[in-house]
């Protein structure tokens, strides 16, 4: 609940009275805060100066010298710029980046406030662990050591998959990296982030409908843009500083804004049309919009002919969304449907963007092919002021999926089978063999032995199950012993009962965090509990990904304070312990405490391999080049004009193929076939085969301007080049690293003309080998190379597709949540089946048969706040931050609040049907509809009504606390990515 904190007297004299009086009596500082509502951040700025403000002059500002040091804000992925200001190795002072094309010298309140993260009093100062139930200090070499003992300990007896590593969205992309590889080196895939419970279901339902799982253009490409779609998202909270790019083109082109969200949303007040539906129906709104499109025949014809596949499957389910049974499923008017159909259809260019509202649903892969689709049918992939623009939550949530910190895929979305291992062991330079051996084996159902290398780990999300399991309906051999929170709020979870129960039956948890997060308070553990002090990414340096693809360099700002240490110094620490650091760092130079891997030789490791998604023309070189010159890059293209980055896009957004020498300038709006390869055009991705059902999957007579191959083609390996005479384009080194892929060797040399010979003087068995190497394994780049030459893309020209065969509904479908008030649509679009996938059971139906809906009448989604991001104890330990927003809250419409008799700013429960509950306030709005309920899910340290705050290290316990909506949240997982659901639950509402 927002509390008013000023009556309009200038604050300055208020000051001077408000600290009198505080010295006059023995209340606590805390407590003062707390009961008065008053300036924390006001408070606590004078405090830092002992007391009082002192005038600065001209001889004291001269004293020092003060150093401005660039860096990216480390809150949502719009990818801010921080320009610091340092004295002494003292961060004094902050401004916005006024050069940087994403925030043009904007901040929103977390980003103006991110000094506070580093130089925080709330702040985890020093390793400690609990003993007897008290926190104790312990130095690092005893943490290191303590730990690194009892996980081995853990893997003599349980195996490697025992021990769980949970990386972070906030690692750069270099500690990403090192982290995926480090938990692979220990031996297992049990290592996930936080992309798995806000974007994953994105990411599979983007990449199996055109290839790549991503933001297809920018937040500077909506200026472009005639129509902006908004669905599940709320960007003027979740990413404030976005949303002047979108009204930019509301503005500049009257781009009419349509929002679609249960609540009335900050962004839905900017809306031109804004569209209340039911939570959890997203699809069956998509195909209401289809079926209007359809019959007044606004669809692009000649786009779906030649450039996608399989969208008469989707006119025929569209074709049963009726109006009528459009608004009985969503609760949507036909009417005002039409309207937004004809508005879209009359208005292209048109983007749609959307959030974790779309995500997080048991069928949110669902959900995320059918915007895809809806923008095929409209024909706005590939243009300037179109495409799918995904806003991602953390600052390096793009980079820490796509560097594979996943348990199901490895750094570049290779999967997990051998040949994608084999490719990263030869990047690493490491024999496979001995890696293998790292691994776990167990018995299938088969009775045959199953190496757990090649199977997907348990993901975040399930985490809880893999303590609290049975071993025998798992597919690992034991139980997980060992929790490591690297960076990751638990409170960000569901399930929340049953979290402190896993948590407690844990042999052992650690957590690494320059804050202790709920993890140190929401178990009764008295023991075996550790806390180590991580660096902010302001302590460190190192690349980051935008959620437009772009990758920044962040350099540091200040040397680690307190006992902190950066992620990739830890990580370097545990690989001494466990003797394999020599290994895991053998092409990577080490800093000069014989522990630290370099960054820059980090990110070159990751260039050397990442050919999929074209993470190898961005050196350290080149980003360092564009964040010194921001100033030159045009604001809306994002192309530098002029310069020592003449021609670039901003932060060569991926894919930049092939070597930095290449000096492709990155690709800024995915799937323009206007544009040459070698300028940042693509067409779509041929991942899926040549034909289906004996159709075409490839392009129609469509390409890329200056393309050798004028029609679709597959993705470029070496037998497509022998074939096409393109071969001879190779150099002799090109064609040896090619060549050692599949075990060819021999003197490689070139003719007079200039053309390699090696392969005429090759068998016919080594050029079928050679032939089998392709465009993501050619470690030289050397095929992506004379593709591109030749005009081409190196992974194809193919069609997108609307039906996906691998997955449990080809034909996105309408399906009801597990929780559903709505027994009536049960019974028409029932769940699925309970299935057993990412190694554990997973329950559908058999939550579904049982209605909860006359005990839990009301549904419950969450959402975020501007105030506060993610779990929440960083920004609530911010007071700048703390004194905006001081309570936990859930909005009730005043209809349902008074039928209940909650009053308007009093305390009630929120309780969920799997019996967890929340003491919260309650807010009383007409921003939820009827029968819905919203709460923030940026709060914890309160359990079912306790405050915890006594079980904090003391004085690292946020100023603010709160329950955690997702104590009363309920199980539900996407059947595809194990996504949590979060947006369409119920629960029931009473006084407290």
């Amino acid at each position: 609940m927002l509390r008013k904190k000023t009556n309009g007297v200038a604050r300055r004299p208020q000051r001077t009275s408000i600290l009198s009086e505080v010295a006059k009596t023995s209340v606590d500082r805390r407590g003062f805060l707390r009961g008065s509502g008053l300036a924390i951040g006001g408070l606590a700025a004078i405090a830092a100066t002992g007391g009082s403000v002192q005038q600065a002059s001209a001889a004291t500002a001269a004293t020092g010298k003060v150093d401005v040091v660039k860096s990216v804000c480390t809150h949502c992925s719009v990818g801010c710029t921080v320009v610091a200001e340092v004295q002494d190795g003292v961060w004094i002072g902050q401004e916005p980046g006024w050069d940087s094309p994403f925030n043009l010298g904007a901040h929103c309140a977390k980003g103006a406030s991110v000094r506070e993260h580093t130089h925080g009093e709330r702040r985890l100062k020093y390793p400690m662990k609990k003993v007897g139930g008290e926190w104790v200090r312990i130095s690092w070499e005893d943490a290191i050591n303590e730990i690194g003992d009892q996980m081995m300990q853990i893997r003599e007896e349980s195996g490697p998959d025992s021990v769980y590593w949970l990386g972070s969205a906030k690692h750069n992309n270099e500690q990403a990296y090192l982290f995926q590889k480090f938990a692979r080196y220990w031996g297992t895939n049990n290592v996930d982030h936080q992309a798995r419970i806000c974007h994953s279901t994105t990411v599979a339902g983007v990449a199996n409908t055109w290839g790549y799982g991503a933001m297809t253009n920018s937040y500077n490409d909506i200026h472009n843009s005639r129509a902006i779609f908004i669905i599940g998202g709320n960007p003027a909270e979740a990413h404030p500083v976005s949303l002047q790019h979108v009204l930019k083109a509301k503005e500049q082109n009257n781009a009419p804004l349509i929002v679609c969200d249960p609540r009335f949303t900050r962004t839905a007040a900017h809306a031109d049309e804004y569209v209340r539906f039911r939570p959890g129906s997203d699809v069956a709104l998509v195909w209401g919009l289809l079926w209007h499109i359809f019959e007044n025949s606004w669809e692009d014809r000649e786009f779906i002919r030649t450039r996608v596949w399989g969208m008469d499957q989707i006119r025929a389910e569209v074709a049963k969304w009726s109006p009528e049974e459009v608004e009985r499923v969503t609760g949507v008017p036909g009417s005002q449907l039409e309207r937004v159909a004809r508005t879209m259809a009359n208005n292209r260019p048109g983007t749609v963007i959307w959030c974790m509202g779309g995500t997080q649903h048991t069928n949110g892969s669902s959900n995320t092919r059918a915007y895809c689709i809806l923008q095929l049918a409209l024909g706005n992939m590939g243009v300037s002021g179109g495409g799918t623009n995904i806003f991602r939550g953390h600052d390096n949530v793009q980079g820490a999926t796509d560097l594979g910190v996943l348990s199901h895929t490895l750094a570049g979305y290779y999967g997990l089978a051998k040949g994608s291992w084999q490719h990263w062991a030869r990047v690493w330079d490491e024999d496979f063999d001995w890696l293998n051996g790292q691994f776990g084996k167990m018995k299938g159902a088969d009775g045959k032995d199953k190496d757990l290398m090649y199977e997907t780990g348990i993901p975040v999300s399930r985490w809880i199950d893999g303590v609290l399991e049975d071993a025998e309906n798992m597919d690992q051999p034991n139980k997980v012993r060992g929790m490591v929170f690297w960076g990751h709020a638990p409170n960000s979870q569901t399930r929340m009962v049953e979290m402190k129960k896993a948590m407690e039956l844990l042999d052992l948890l650690v957590v690494v965090d320059p804050y202790p997060t709920v993890s140190a308070v929401l178990h009764d553990r008295t023991d075996g509990v550790y806390l180590l002090p991580a660096a902010s990414q302001f302590e460190t340096y190192g690349s980051v990904t935008a959620s437009n693809r772009s990758i920044q360099w962040r350099d540091r700002i200040v040397a680690p304070i307190f006992e902190s240490k950066p992620d990739h110094t830890i990580m370097g620490m545990f690989a001494k312990k466990f003797g394999f650091h020599d290994r895991l760092f053998r092409n990577i130079a080490i800093e000069d405490d014989g522990i630290t891997p370099n960054i820059e030789d980090t990110l070159r490791e990751i260039n050397k391999g990442m050919w999929t998604v074209g993470y190898t023309g961005q050196s350290p070189e080149r980003l360092k080049t564009h964040m010194a010159n921001q100033h030159t890059f045009d604001k809306t293209t994002l192309k530098a004009l002029g310069g020592p980055a003449d021609g670039d896009f901003y932060g060569l957004p991926w894919p930049c193929w092939g070597t930095a020498e290449m000096n492709h300038p990155g690709s800024p709006n995915l799937y323009d076939i206007d544009t040459p390869v070698k300028d940042g055009g693509l067409p779509f991705r041929a991942r899926y085969g040549v034909e289906r059902e004996g159709q075409n999957l490839l392009a129609e007579g469509v390409y890329n301007p200056g393309s050798e191959i004028q029609d679709g083609y597959p993705e470029f390996t070496m037998q497509m080049l022998m074939d096409l005479g393109w071969d001879g384009d190779l150099t002799a080194d090109e064609v040896k690293v090619i060549a050692s892929v599949v075990g060819v060797e021999g003197d490689i040399g070139t003719s007079d003309d200039g053309t390699t010979s090696a392969l005429a003087g090759m068998s016919d068995d080594q050029k079928s080998a050679i032939g089998k190497v392709n465009w993501k394994t050619d470690l030289s780049g050397g095929i992506q190379r004379v593709a591109i030459k030749h005009g081409c893309a190196p992974y194809g020209n193919a069609k997108a597709r609307c039906v996906v065969w691998e997955y449990p509904d080809p034909v996105p479908l309408h399906r009801e949540p597990l929780y559903s008030n709505r027994r009536d649509l049960v019974a028409d679009y029932p769940t699925y089946e309970d299935r057993k996938f990412y190694r554990l059971p997973t329950l559908y139906a058999s939550i579904q048969k049982n209605d909860f809906s006359k005990d839990y009448p009301i549904i419950l989604t969450s959402g975020r706040l501007v105030e506060y991001e993610g779990g929440g104890d960083e920004t609530r330990s911010n007071p700048w931050l703390a004194e905006l927003q001081q309570d936990m809250f859930v909005e009730i419409n005043p209809r349902d609040g008074n039928n209940l008799g909650v009053r308007d700013g009093a305390m009630c429960w929120v309780e969920g049907p799997e019996g967890g509950k929340v003491k919260v306030k309650a807010m009383l709005t007409e921003r939820v509809g009827e029968g819905v309920a919203f709460m923030p899910f940026h709060f914890g340290g309160w359990f079912q009504g306790e405050d915890l705050r006594s079980k904090y290290p003391e004085g690292a316990d946020p100023y603010v606390l709160g329950e955690s909506t997702n104590t009363a949240q309920t199980y539900g997982y996407d059947v595809v990515t194990q996504m949590q659901e979060t947006k369409a639950t119920l629960c029931k509402i009473m006084p407290a």
